[in-house]
């Protein structure tokens, strides 16, 4: 049974949900809209989201679970391996999965992610630099972008994201 918790950031609440043993469920939302009830994973999860929004973690080593279809998993794999700091276009991550003309297939498995920010589907952005689709918003989507242009050693690889 997937239980949530809510933790109040600058973007709205974080709401996790979680397991006895993985964290299954990150997004942010605007109210608290279910029953809340903290854990030590679920805790464990939002100190390491803390950190990351603090500029003080690049990447997340609490356990968790995704659910989706197979190439779905494979989307979010490759999101998985685009550097704290650095973007990827879609086309990018459909060729590195092996399927260089499904860039709107990747657009809609980053639309389900369902564990944001851990799954880097923000990291994602069009061919030509612009930021686009983006599940929690456009801005939160350059605010997070711009956090780890920030806090990202050397130069990122690609020309800094920008808004429609």
């Amino acid at each position: 049974m997937i239980k949530y918790a809510f933790y109040k950031t600058e973007f709205g609440y974080f709401k996790i949900g979680y397991t006895d043993i993985a964290i299954t469920y990150l997004k942010c939302v605007i109210n608290i809209d279910d029953k809340d009830i903290h854990s030590a994973i679920s805790d464990l999860a939002f100190a390491q989201i803390r950190e990351y929004l603090d500029g003080k973690r690049k990447f997340f080593d609490f356990p968790y679970e995704l659910h989706g279809t197979e190439f779905q998993k494979k989307s979010w794999k490759a999101l998985c391996n685009i550097p704290y700091g650095e973007t990827r276009s879609y086309k990018e991550i459909a060729t590195a999965i092996g399927n260089p003309k499904a860039s709107r297939a990747v657009g809609m498995a980053n639309h389900d992610n369902p564990i944001w920010i851990v799954v880097p589907c923000h990291r994602v952005i069009a061919t030509n630099g612009k930021l686009t689709g983006y599940a929690g918003g456009l801005d939160m989507k350059e605010a997070l972008l711009k956090l780890e242009w920030k806090h990202s050693k050397g130069k990122p690889r690609g020309q800094e994201p920008r808004l429609l």
